[in-house]
This record gives C-alpha cells, structure tokens and sequence, in this order.
C-alpha cells in the first residue's frame, strides 16, 4: 500500500447526504474482483444513462481536473460492508475523502486501502467545499491540516491511523513491522521443538 502524507488536488463535490456503496459501486459489478480498472464503476449509474451512454457529470469533470479529494455530507459510505467501494473510489483516482461523517466499516476499509477519511462539523465540511469548489485544497496528514488559500484546519485521527497511513500499513503490515521478529523468533523455537507441526501433510 503506497504511503500517504500530503495532498494538493482540485476537489470533487458530492454533498447530499447518505450516498451508500450501493451508489458508490453498485450491486452488479460486485463479482468483479480485481482492483485495476475499478474506477470505471465509480457511481456508474450516476455517470451514464439507461442504455449504457456516457452522460455530463460533475464525477467525470472532476476527473478532468484531476480531482483526488472528495468532499462529501453525513454518513459516507454507509450500507453493505463492500471493500469494493473504497477500491473503486482509490482506482478513480480519490485518496482522500472529507465527510460530516461516514459508513463505520467504510471508515475502517479506507484506512485499509490508503484512503484518509477526515470528519468535519457541518459547516466545517461546507466552508471548505466552498472553498474549494473552483480551486485546490491541501491535506497534509504529517501536520493533521486542510488548507484552502490562507485558511487553515485542523483535523483529528487516531495516532494508529496516522502511522498506518503514513508507513503505508494494513492491519498485517503493520504487525509485520512492529512484531516481525517477534514472530520469526517464536517460529524458529516452534519449529525446533515440534518439527511434525511445519511438516507437509501427507493426502
């Protein structure tokens, strides 16, 4: 997982409230399993018509611009526990999602995959969208800020977040890293006094 530490990026505004991961990344592609291309499918049903056609939307233009923060309103990501809806939303292109609140398993699945979720009051959340609607925002998770021209936010997360997200942990990276040689050692002493536990079964 790529680390994550800063972030200087137009903005991509979906403000109404409770946009679940069935509208993030419907239900038909869930048998679609790879993370590459993913992308495609971000509100898909939001970016073309019945019959499959390409349609203007404020998604495709963001991506024009090149767009990697999403500002969002309450409960982001709610509904089903798909990972899919982070791993779609990271393949467009969006590593950072700023919310008045989110789904509780989204939230976790974000830091997971090496997205930032970052919680703002309401009008928090609607000043910096304003702010950013025709510019940039900045997120620089070493300092836990926003910046938007001379504004100034900070914002809260977990010190365990923050390491992971910025050494580019999941959960198993980061018991890797931490007790690693804890692990190898307790190993080698497993393996040494019970060889038959290491020893291929025989079918």
């Amino acid at each position: 997982m790529k680390p994550f530490e800063s972030l200087t990026s137009p903005v991509l505004l979906l403000r109404e409230n409770r946009i679940d991961t069935d509208i993030i990344y419907p239900a038909r592609f869930l048998l679609i399993m790879q993370r590459e291309g993913l992308g495609q499918y971000f509100c898909a049903d939001r970016r073309v018509d019945p019959e499959g056609n390409a349609i203007a939307n404020p998604i495709d233009e963001a991506k024009e611009r090149g767009a990697g923060i999403l500002i969002a309103g309450r409960e982001f990501g709610c509904g089903s526990s798909r990972e899919q809806a982070v791993w779609t939303i990271k393949d467009f292109g969006i590593t950072c999602v700023i919310a008045e609140s989110f789904g509780e398993i989204f939230q976790a699945n974000c830091l997971r995959n090496g997205v930032l979720p970052i919680v703002f009051d309401p009008a928090t959340v609607e000043e910096l969208a304003t702010l950013g609607k025709d510019g940039e925002l900045s997120v620089d998770l070493v300092a836990r800020t926003v910046t938007a021209g001379e504004k100034v936010i900070d914002f809260e997360i977990s010190d365990n977040a923050r390491e992971r997200l910025l050494k580019g942990w999941d959960e198993t990276g980061m018991i890797q890293s931490r007790w690693g040689a804890a692990i190898s050692t307790f190993e080698d002493g497993q393996r040494a006094a019970q060889p038959w536990l290491y020893e291929p079964l025989a079918i």
